[in-house]
């Protein structure tokens, strides 16, 4: 099954981003197909304002695994507290790594109280934008259309992208 996942970091984010494409890369039931540029990106808070934190470094990698959604989504977290994320009530909170699944397959399935695919990436340009870097051809299960077209909104705004030779040593 192929997967798509949300990348982010505002701690020490070059070492941590990296570390989590390693991570993904390394893992023996995921085959990392695809990465994203890096976008950085300002926090928000839990009303989708600024937030007062460090900005992220956010991507996407296109995965294939065996998996399936419950246990890739348990590989990630495991992943994320490999490189020290500590998850708190304050989900909007300054962080070491966030990997997120966002779409796996076609399906529509929870896991943790959180519907995949991912919400954010119809509502935030820090998630659609990467997500459609990797597969602008995806579409979306409920509402039918691509990662191209959901990312479109946000074609025009200023988010600077980074090559992940520029953060890290490949």
């Amino acid at each position: 099954m192929e997967a798509l996942i949300a990348l982010g970091s505002n701690i020490d984010k070059e070492v941590n981003l990296d570390r989590a494409r390693a991570a993904l890369a390394g893992h023996p039931d995921i085959d990392l197909l695809a990465v994203s540029p890096i976008y950085v990106t300002a926090a928000i808070a839990a009303d989708g304002a600024p937030a007062n934190q460090p900005a992220f470094y956010n991507a996407a990698a296109r995965v294939a695994t065996s998996l399936d959604a419950a246990l890739l989504h348990e590989a990630l977290r495991t992943i994320e507290t490999q490189l020290g994320r500590v998850r708190s009530a304050d989900k909007y909170a300054p962080r070491p790594i966030d990997l997120d699944l966002a779409y796996y397959g076609d399906t529509v399935v929870t896991l943790d109280n959180k519907t995949i695919p991912d919400a954010d990436a119809l509502r935030h340009a820090h998630v659609a934008v990467p997500l459609a870097a990797v597969a602008p051809a995806w579409v979306h299960p409920v509402t039918g259309q691509t990662l191209a077209a959901i990312a479109q909104p946000w074609a025009q705004t200023e988010m600077e992208s980074l090559s992940w030779t520029s953060i890290c040593a490949i």
